[in-house]
């Protein structure tokens, strides 16, 4: 029976730095080649390389260390499942310094709280870039992916293909294009 300390640390956006969290894991007793990340993944994923390798290096007797719980888990399932899995590993979790004991009710009701304000923040991060998205396309600021040719070059790439002189793959070899991006651009003029 080791008693080691496993931390993980995540990040939501490429953007985003690591280097607080790792900070606070070490603060808390966790070694550096003991940190465990996953860079650019929403808690909500349940599929994280990173968590699955902490998972995966606890034995019985350690601790799974996260500097906050919203790090581990975006949803009161997933949170679930995974301090659950822990338990069946007679591994302890520890939510920054306080180790969280499913055998204590006032321990499980903490939790289950924690874990459903971490769910309820998620929603709201989601419900406001959703309006912030419609917001934008209704001012015309959000306009997705522009052609990759310009409108002359769209009249002139039907105006060749009109002719029937040009196949689709002369078309894509002129204009330095993929052939499903004649396809589209044919299709949207048509229109």
């Amino acid at each position: 029976m080791t008693n080691t300390l496993i931390g993980y640390a995540r990040c939501s956006t490429d953007t985003q730095d690591l280097s607080a969290q790792k900070m606070a894991l070490r603060e808390l007793g966790v070694a550096e080649d003991r940190i465990y990340t996953d860079h650019g993944l929403t808690g909500t994923n349940r599929a994280r390389p990173g968590l699955d390798q902490a998972v995966a290096a606890v034995r019985q007797g350690d601790t799974f260390v996260v500097p906050k719980l919203d790090r581990l888990a975006r949803s009161v399932p997933d949170a679930r499942a995974i301090a659950d899995q822990l338990e069946t590993k007679g591994v302890k979790l520890a939510l920054g310094a306080s180790v969280y004991d499913p055998s204590d009710p006032m321990g499980k009701m903490f939790f289950n709280i924690l874990t459903t304000f971490a769910e309820f923040e998620s929603d709201l991060i989601r419900m406001r870039t959703r309006e912030g998205m419609a917001i934008a396309r209704a001012k015309g600021k959000l306009r997705g992916k522009q052609p990759k040719l310009s409108d002359k070059q769209q009249k002139e790439l039907c105006r060749m293909h009109g002719t029937g002189e040009y196949s689709i793959s002369d078309l894509a070899e002129v204009f330095s294009v993929s052939r499903p991006t004649i396809y589209r651009t044919l299709k949207r003029n048509r229109t």
